[in-house]
Formats: C-alpha cells, structure tokens, sequence
C-alpha cells in the first residue's frame, strides 16, 4: 500500500480516537457499515452520555437525531486562510493614462489564465485594480481566478469589492456564489446565484445551482422540522419544569461547569449562564462555539475544538448549535458558523469567525495564558 495513504489512513484513525463521534458522520456510512460487520461497537457521539436529566431528554434527544439531514459535501473544500490579498485604494484618482495601463494588465492576465498560470494572472490583475479601484469587473475576474485557484475566502472578498462598486455585478454575484459553495455554504450561495442567474444566465451558473440547490432545500426543511422539534421539546419541558430543575440542580456537570478536559453542551440559556456563572466565580476563560449540523466547515473545526479542550483544562470550552437555541444565536448577533466568542467575567474580549485553525489556536494560546 502507498506509504501517503498509510499516512492519511492514520491520521484519520488518529482523529477518530480523539473523537469517535467522527464515525457517525453520514458520508462514513460505508466505512460503519464494515467495522461493524467485523463486530465492532460503533459509539454514540460522546456528548450525548453527558447529558442530563436523562430520564426528561431522551425522547427529545431522539428528535433532535432524526432531524439531522445528509449533505451532498464532495466538494466542499478546506478554506484557505492566506493574508488577505492586495485592495484598490478608492481615493486613488483614476486617469486616462490609468484606464489604458489598467486594461493591458487584465489583457495580460487573460493570456495568462488561458496559459493556466494563475499565480501571474492574479498579479496582473491585482497591478490592474491598484491601477483602477473602482472597477468592480476587474475584482470579479480576480474573483474568478481565485476559485480557480480553490480559493474561496479570497474570491469573496474581491466578490465582496466587486458588489459593493456595483450591487447588480452579475460576475459578482456569481463567484461570490460558486466560493460560497465551496465552502459549504449552500443557502448563501444559492441565493447569490439565482442573482447571477437573473442578472447574466449562463451554462456554469446553471450547472452550479444543479450542485448547491438540492443542499439547501434540505437546509431549508431541516430548519423548519427542527423548529417543530424544538417547540414540542419545550412544551415537555414546560409540563416536567420541576423535575427538570431538580434534576439539573443535581447534575454535577451544571454544578461544576469547568468540567475541566471537555467540551460542554449547552441546551438551554440557562444552562448556558449557569456555565458563565460558574467560570466568572473562577476566573476562567470560556470560548464560547456556534456550531450546526449542516455545516461543513464545522466538521473541520470540531475536532480541534475537542483536542484544544483537552490541552487547555482551565479554559472552558462550550458549544451551542444555533438551530436547537436560535434564541441565543440571535443575541449573539451569529450570522455565519462556525464562530467563536473569548469571554472572561461575563465580557466578549476576542472572537474568530470561520473556519479560521491557526487563528482559533494563536488567540485560545494568547488569552488562556492571561486566565
């Protein structure tokens, strides 16, 4: 067997025994299927035997399980988190002489991509916009070029450029949308090409919204059935509110919410202060996580979550899932997942949003050594 794949396979295994919920992803159904016809005994995700009170949530935690939803993700990629790049000044006054030299720097970068040298092409380009920054389909090419590149947060950002020049950009619209989709974002991505689609139509933009629009129908229903889900767990709640109070009262998570080494399920706003409650009487820093099960770059961010838990056991580490607690996603202002909140004594003092790895490990790093 290729000694790259050896390693890869071990890699994986090793992420599996950090954490195991891992082999309940759906797209490893396959891979289940054969451990356990070989007699092995698939775990459950870890959390959900720290949940309590047992006896009130488990028929609710069943709920929340069948609500989960399969994503057609093949081809959704890692983000790319290299330094922002290059921006147009917009107070740069764009001459003549400007508009001429910018436009033999796009010619450039066209021949370029047709050669397939795209790290040239994104030179010429970046020249072309330094030249003329008020030009939104010279971002919108450079745009393009970085998905090409399987860039996707660079490709919004010039997308971002691009729209804000000209909100009606079809080129804008449209790799904003094709980058969102690589990222995962299905819901943002089809709304930004059914923009495109309406503005300037073409076969790619149709061929796109085949992928994205089957992912975010799921979204949509998955959203709706949870919140069905959700309003029938809280009645339950409501009609066992003692005993559910009591048993929480008891619950030795709740009671020592440090709960050092793990990673902390919060399913209610109360739970959720009682955790901040408990971590502000000891002076500890919480990174407080907006996860969903239908994001993708979460499934790359929640394994490090867990590990950085276990690195970091006088750091509190809570997660939320803002489908089952939109109420706290809301006062949170949470507009995109994953993102994490650096709270200490009550107070917001950093935050990361996305799939950002080495950010998340550099800030958890900086503050935890201030706890």
């Amino acid at each position: 067997m290729d000694t790259e794949k050896i390693a890869e396979l071990k890699n994986f295994v090793d992420q599996c025994k950090q954490d195991p919920s891992i082999l309940n992803d759906p797209s490893l159904g396959f891979f289940r299927s054969y451990l356990q016809s070989l007699g092995a005994r698939i775990p459950q995700n870890p959390d959900s035997d720290t949940q309590k009170p047992k006896a009130a949530d488990a028929t609710m935690e069943d709920d929340i399980v069948e609500s989960e939803i399969e994503l057609d993700e093949s081809e959704v990629i890692e983000p790319d988190n290299d330094p922002t790049q290059k921006m147009g000044d917009p107070s740069v006054e764009v001459t003549e002489e400007n508009l001429e030299a910018a436009q033999m720097s796009k010619s450039r970068a066209m021949d370029a991509i047709s050669e397939g040298k795209l790290d040239e092409a994104i030179e010429h380009l970046t020249e072309a916009i330094t030249l003329n920054p008020s030009s939104a389909i010279l971002y919108a090419s450079r745009a393009s070029v970085f998905v090409k590149m399987n860039k996707p947060k660079a490709a919004i950002r010039d997308a971002d450029a691009a729209l804000q020049i000209n909100p009606d950009s079809a080129k804008g619209h449209k790799f904003r949308g094709i980058a969102r989709a690589l990222l995962g974002q299905w819901e943002d991505a089809a709304k930004d090409l059914h923009v495109a689609s309406t503005l300037d139509f073409d076969e790619e933009i149709g061929s796109m919204l085949k992928k994205v629009e089957p992912n975010a129908r799921k979204i949509e229903e998955h959203r709706r059935k949870y919140e069905r889900l959700r309003k029938e767990r809280e009645l339950r709640k409501a009609e066992t509110g003692k005993q559910h109070r009591r048993a929480e009262a008891q619950d030795p998570e709740t009671m020592s919410a440090v709960n050092e080494g793990h990673v902390l399920s919060v399913h209610s706003s109360n739970e959720l202060e009682t955790k901040f409650t408990a971590a502000s009487s000891l002076s500890r820093l919480v990174i407080l996580y907006f996860t969903a099960t239908w994001c993708g770059p979460c499934r790359f961010m929640s394994p490090l979550f867990e590990s950085l838990a276990g690195k970091h056991p006088k750091v509190v580490f809570v997660k939320v899932d803002i489908d089952e607690l939109r109420d706290v996603a809301a006062r949170w202002n949470i507009n995109s997942v994953p993102t994490f909140f650096f709270i200490k004594n009550g107070k917001e003092i950093d935050k990361v949003v996305g799939a950002d790895k080495t950010g998340l490990e550099t800030k958890i790093a900086q503050h935890a050594g201030q706890s």
